[in-house]
């Protein structure tokens, strides 16, 4: 396992569709095995192929620090609902903005087995999922960002005053 560079905001890979995965191939595995790796190591909670470079369609997310899913060829099926909050990318470090996604979403995609399953998730396991397959097609948050982005240390310094 490695880490892997991040790519961020203004590289032309993450404007890029990214291409179905054909076979699980050792390679594959070794891609989702750095991934995971590389999204731990940058503390976040989802990351697409394309953001360490590679056009191909997997993301991992992991909203709880213990159970990682692994989506390859992932499809959003159904969404409902609605929740707005702020969201950030690891392509865009240090910056957040105020994004409306569904708050309820079901998902299809397959395991690094290559078993096909379905996945639901509400509030931040559905945003994530939102965002890191927006990855997928080339788009990235600040496309839905509702006024400006913001700093994170402002962002948290407003969240300390108000308490």
């Amino acid at each position: 396992m490695a880490i892997r560079t991040i790519r961020e905001y203004g590289d032309d890979v993450l404007a890029k569709p990214c291409k179905d995965v054909k076979e699980i191939t050792p390679k594959i595995k070794e891609l989702v095995d750095d991934m995971l790796e590389t999204m731990y190591e940058a503390n976040g909670v989802g990351l697409a192929a394309p953001q360490v470079g590679i056009l191909k369609r997997i993301v991992v997310i992991d909203v709880t620090g213990e159970d990682p899913i692994v989506m390859i060829n992932p499809e959003i099926l159904e969404t409902d609902g609605e929740q707005t909050g702020y969201e950030g990318c690891l392509s865009l470090p240090g910056k957040s903005g105020v994004v409306t996604r569904p708050n309820y979403v079901k998902a299809k995609a397959t395991d690094i087995d290559g078993t096909e399953y379905i996945i639901e998730g509400e509030e931040l396991l559905a945003r994530a999922i939102c965002h890191e397959l927006d990855h997928l097609d080339g788009h990235m948050y600040v496309e839905k960002v509702e006024g400006d982005l913001v700093d994170n240390e402002e962002l948290m310094n407003q969240e300390d005053e108000e308490e």
